[in-house]
């Protein structure tokens, strides 16, 4: 996945490659404590890999030579700074039976496949909520929480997974960073960065538009990279016993993980509409041009552009490419692992994903997965009391002029959904926001009576809520 942020004309070249190379990344947010409890993270396990990343880095610097070792050195810590990022923070699941499975799964994979069996690899789930997987290119595979909630089987999780690893295999990630350096190093583009640095005005706009040309530019050449991989991860997946329609299904899946929601279209006029408290209309009413947008304004950019946006482009193509290999490989079954422990760890990442965005204070697309949550019928006390959690934070960021850090704004890339309970967010009134949570705990305040932590939250409610009746 990328992401575009602000880009000024003061980017050196080290920052120019980070925003090719790269498509995760890190949080800078605070950490407050976190009350549900989860299995512990082995600290051992998380230094080993930290230590594996480090070792490999400095092995890879020290065979660096030729023309563009200074900026391939740069490109690598920068690199390693990502990998150490996530090993270091509570995104990393370092929980030994999540990793160990996961280890259980890659080994169905090398144990069949020679080629793979000299790569040295650390395979990890990290707590991130957007549906991805990707190789960071020296040996690092990371798969997303986000990604295994929509994963329906270990079929589609071992396509995944080879996809990956035929990455890593191919050098995908080495021959990015060269075409990336070699770009930024092309006569035409240093003169073009020579002018923008002489002018007075406009140049971070200029800025943006040329970076964004030469970022589309290795989009349209890592495409390439992903049918190559794809037929890689069909060759490595067809040996496993696995069933190859996984790869099918999981693309299917990936096409609409950009417009579709985890859970169900969230009814917020329902969550939020209490017979002492009734829904206000005008918290949704009156659709911003973000709306629009949404449905077709491209906002500047061309179709192909705003394909290059997507997270997992070009899956219909891929999946009609993959249709014949499919088809000429024997069936499979789609679990071979532990089908039980697959769907007892969705769940609890579920939760997870949840509380890893309420340490990150990322409170707004907290609450939204929560809502989420409690709209299944699933995990129901823990998504109550990660409501009331978020409606309480938020109460207080509001209060002291925080929102803005821990809300984001409605934003035409957002789904609709998303939005609207953004928007909802910033149109209540401190005094509406207390009823809400208020009237919400209320609601629930019975059969949560053994939750301890909620009991914590319905009591701050009732305290918020009392400053605006008494």
């Amino acid at each position: 996945m990328y992401y575009f942020g602000h880009l000024f004309h003061r980017m050196r070249l080290k920052a120019v490659l980070f925003f090719f190379l790269y498509t995760v990344t890190l949080s800078g947010f605070s950490q407050p404590k976190a009350v549900t409890a989860f299995p512990l993270d082995d600290t051992l396990l998380r230094n080993q890999l930290y230590t594996s990343a480090l070792k490999k880095k400095e092995a890879m610097i020290a065979a660096l030579s030729g023309e563009f070792k200074t900026e391939m050195k740069e490109v690598y810590e920068s690199r390693f700074d990502l990998i150490a990022g996530l090993m270091k923070s509570s995104r990393l699941v370092a929980e030994p039976d999540a990793h160990q499975y996961l280890q259980r799964i890659l080994e169905k994979i090398v144990s069949v496949n020679e080629e793979l069996k000299t790569l040295p690899v650390r395979l990890v789930f990290s707590r991130d909520s957007w549906p991805n997987a990707y190789s960071i290119g020296e040996g690092t595979l990371v798969v997303n929480a986000g990604l295994l909630l929509r994963l329906k089987n270990e079929a589609e999780l071992v396509f995944v997974l080879s996809h990956e690893l035929a990455h890593y295999y191919l050098d995908h990630s080495e021959q990015r960073i060269l075409k990336s350096i070699r770009s930024v190093n092309n006569a035409s583009v240093r003169e073009e960065l020579k002018k923008l640095s002489r002018q007075e005005y406009g140049t971070g706009a200029a800025f943006d538009k040329l970076l964004m040309t030469l970022a589309f530019d290795a989009r349209r050449h890592s495409r390439e990279h992903e049918s190559e991989a794809d037929q890689y991860a069909m060759r490595f997946m067809g040996k496993t016993g696995f069933s190859a329609e996984g790869a099918m299904t999981c693309l299917r899946m990936l096409d609409k993980a950009d417009d579709s929601t985890l859970y169900a279209s969230l009814e917020l006029r329902q969550l939020f509409n209490f017979p002492d408290y009734a829904f206000k209309n005008r918290w949704l009413q009156n659709e911003t041009s973000i709306f629009s947008q949404l449905k077709g304004d491209s906002g500047g950019l061309t179709t192909a552009e705003r394909d290059s946006l997507r997270t997992h482009p070009d899956c219909p193509l891929r999946m009609a490419a993959m249709g014949p290999v499919i088809s000429a490989l024997p069936a499979g079954r789609l679990f071979l692992v532990d089908s039980t422990f697959f769907l007892q760890l969705k769940d609890r990442f579920a939760a997870e994903v949840i509380e890893e965005l309420y340490r990150e204070e990322r409170y707004g697309l907290n609450l939204y997965f929560a809502l989420g949550l409690l709209q299944t019928g699933q995990q129901k006390t823990f998504a109550v009391f990660a409501i009331a959690r978020a409606m309480n934070a938020i109460y207080s960021a509001q209060l002291n002029h925080r929102f803005g850090l821990v809300v984001e704004k409605e934003n035409r890339l957002y789904l609709t959904d998303y939005n609207l309970l953004l928007r909802l967010l910033d149109r209540v009134r401190l005094d509406e926001l207390a009823e809400l949570n208020y009237n919400f705990c209320q609601q629930y305040s019975k059969e949560m009576a053994g939750y301890p932590a909620f009991g914590e939250e319905w009591r701050i409610a009732q305290q918020i809520r009392n400053k605006y009746t008494h």
